[in-house]
């Protein structure tokens, strides 16, 4: 009841109420929220991977506009979906990773919760549902939304389609969270305890299957995805790299798997990945059959993303690429530019969400926030934008410019990491400790410190590092 009371209080909710009600509701967008957990930026067809067929995550990018440098606020699944959900970063509420997940909660005050992404769009009129996997630090009845169906999975795109064929006398806000690729994780959890049998869910099961007829010579001479151009370690890797997961299966998979393992872990990843395409595909014909995909805005993220053999890693947490860059469309039939492809601005999926969403249905969004709406990009404009982008985790923290990723850790050694991502992308070379860059690295501290004053929120001493 407090949380009600805040919320009906707020001055921006006000206006934006008053606001709806003079605008008429054909004029107001559905929109259609599509999570995946755990797919990294390059798991799409449309991103140019050969091992992968994507179909319905295609047809949006072919729709829409995909941005290839959105990052999530935190590769870890708790911190970024409470980012998504609330446009803050997670660090805020003290949530670096899931563990944190019971103390954090006593953190989400009632203010944070008034700019709820359900919140928001509940009380500018719409219908806010939202089915699938939560793993948020509150209710998603509080966050706003009215909770359709608890399956991750081909049930969840069932109870989806369903929703949007029924008929509908308001605009909605739809999320349909669903839970693979995650399921790629049991890959080395299950072999650690039990090498070489690996189990897990039954997903993983018929993702692990080697086409039928075809032996394992063929199938790795042909078929199986090869290795990553970065599957070696990097020199002067920081010993902190593996501190923010540090469970044993990580360690084991690093140490020892072979070289098909790490590919047949790629091979199961990309079948994943299609076996959640074709539950996102149900839900797409559904909104094509009920009449509604002209009038409804749809965008498709991911929590976070996978290693993928990158670094002989495999899961999440560090701050890699593979694991920080996640898939980002935003369609709408008619409004979006098609096939579009953003090559150039940051975006945080944590931050952006929120305003990109308030943006397309004319609704302002709540002052309290940070981020900003890639509208105009996504319709092919231009727009002033940001020129650094944070990403957390629970040991450091990453500042992304145009050129460069500079990574700082909170203890261990080689704390420090900058990357030329224009001419490294594998991120394979540390030239922190190089002389002739030393400016560049003393900028990126400043940077980095400066991102976290400009946008209300607080670095923690132990990633500064003072000029030598």
């Amino acid at each position: 009841m407090k949380i009600r009371n805040v919320i009906l209080m707020a001055p921006w909710l006000i206006a934006g109420a008053a606001a709806a009600a003079e605008t008429s509701i054909a004029a107001k967008p559905n929109i259609l929220v599509i999570i995946t957990d755990q797919q990294q930026a390059g798991m799409l067809s449309c991103a140019g991977n050969p091992y992968v067929k994507t179909p319905a995550m295609d047809s949006l990018a072919a729709m829409g506009t995909r941005f290839e440098k959105a990052y999530c606020a935190n590769p870890v699944c708790v911190p970024s979906r409470t980012s998504m959900l609330t446009g803050i970063m997670p660090s805020r509420i003290g949530m670096e990773a899931n563990e944190d997940m019971p103390q954090s909660k006593g953190k989400v005050s009632a203010a944070i919760l008034a700019h709820a992404l359900g919140q928001v769009f509940a009380q500018a009129g719409y219908e806010t549902v939202y089915g699938g996997k939560q793993h948020v630090p509150m209710t998603i009845v509080a966050a706003g939304f009215r909770n359709i169906e608890n399956n991750e999975g081909p049930k969840l795109a069932e109870t989806c389609a369903t929703f949007l064929r029924q008929p509908h006398r308001q605009p909605f806000l739809m999320v349909a969270s669903f839970i693979n690729p995650h399921d790629i994780c049991f890959m080395a959890i299950t072999d650690a305890e039990h090498p070489g049998n690996i189990g897990g869910p039954q997903p993983l099961r018929e993702a692990l299957a080697l086409p039928p007829g075809m032996g394992r010579a063929e199938f790795f001479a042909h078929v199986c995805p090869p290795l990553p151009a970065n599957y070696g370690i990097p020199p002067g890797e920081p010993t902190a790299i593996l501190a923010a997961d540090p469970r044993a299966f990580r360690i084991y998979a690093r140490t020892k798997w072979t070289d098909e393992q790490w590919r047949m872990h790629r091979w199961a990843y990309a079948r994943l990945t299609e076996q959640v395409d074709g539950q996102i595909g149900a839900v797409l014909q559904a909104l094509r059959e009920s009449g509604l995909e002209k009038n409804t805005l749809v965008v498709f993220v991911s929590d976070h993303g996978d290693m993928d053999a990158a670094h002989h890693l495999e899961h999440k947490s560090v701050l890699y690429d593979e694991a920080s860059r996640v898939p980002f469309i935003v369609s709408w039939p008619g409004v979006t530019k098609p096939g579009l492809v953003d090559r150039e601005h940051l975006v945080s999926t944590g931050l952006d969400l929120l305003p990109t969403l308030c943006d397309f249905a004319g609704i302002e969004p709540p002052p309290a926030l940070h981020g900003h709406s890639v509208r105009a990009l996504a319709e092919g404009r231009a727009a002033a934008w940001r020129a650094t982008l944070v990403v957390e985790n629970g040991n450091s923290r990453m500042l992304r410019t145009a050129q460069y990723k500079y990574v700082v850790y909170g203890s261990g050694a080689r704390r420090e990491v900058l990357t030329d991502m224009v001419a490294d992308p594998g991120e394979m070379q540390n030239l922190a400790p190089d002389p002739a860059l030393a400016a560049v690295l003393q900028e990126h501290r400043r940077l980095l410190q400066e991102w976290y004053e400009h946008n209300g929120e607080t670095l923690d001493s132990k990633y500064t590092v003072s000029e030598k």
